[in-house]
């Protein structure tokens, strides 16, 4: 894989909370440059985001929920009716976690389903299962769940948690999601070799922070 190839799988990502509007500019300045498929960012910043983008074919993710997942679902909702009325064209929404540990199946569909009609139907959808605090059984049903309200994609982690992505679970929400959904793997990825072994994992597209020193490395 060339490194044109791996930067287009991958969502360049900025979402600490000390973010200024300068960050955001050398973020999309850094996206056109090596052709990443989106940059990743908090709904405060899309309008700038998607400004500094416009022509470019890079599209703007906008996180919902982030980082916990625990606000309501109708706020979920009125933050990706906002993002993509803005011109985000991804949402990447946190699931549930409790809901989801505790078993309540309605309660995260409907969290899902919320999100996904308020996006409207040129959004993608993402649902970020922080796998890190989930079982097996429990991610998978995350990935049934997700599937069930409309998603497009299942993704590990927020990067805000105790853990990040693992191959593992990155093949886990393969082998459960078949070629239905997109996987995305997010959390800890810091090397062309960690992306690489993702995507080896079954990943379609990458998070990432670290993403210009990921395609900067020479292929191994």
């Amino acid at each position: 894989m060339n490194r044109k190839q791996l930067a287009s799988m991958i969502d360049h990502t900025l979402l600490k909370p000390e973010v200024r509007v300068e960050d955001i500019r050398r973020l999309c300045e850094e996206a056109k440059e090596y052709g990443f498929a989106s940059v990743c960012v908090n709904g405060s910043f899309v309008e700038t985001a998607v400004r500094e983008l416009k022509g470019s074919g890079v599209k703007v993710c906008a996180v919902v929920g982030f980082p916990l997942g625990a606000s309501s679902s109708e706020t979920k909702a009125f933050e990706a009716r906002e993002a993509a009325a803005r011109g985000a064209e991804e949402i990447d929404m946190v699931v549930a976690a409790g809901r989801l540990l505790a078993g309540d199946e309605d309660y995260v569909r409907e969290d899902v389903r919320k999100v996904v009609e308020a996006a409207g139907k040129g959004a993608v959808v993402k649902v970020i299962l922080e796998t890190c605090l989930l079982d097996d059984e429990t991610k998978v049903l995350g990935c049934r769940l997700a599937e069930e309200g409309g998603a497009r994609f299942v993704k590990t982690s927020t990067g805000f948690s105790s853990g990040g992505a693992t191959a593992e679970d990155v093949a886990l929400l393969r082998r459960t999601v078949g070629d239905r959904l997109g996987v995305k793997a997010s959390g800890g990825i810091r090397t062309r070799r960690d992306a690489e072994a993702m995507i080896a994992a079954g990943a379609n597209r990458i998070g990432a922070s670290a993403s210009v020193a990921i395609c900067s490395e020479e292929h191994s």
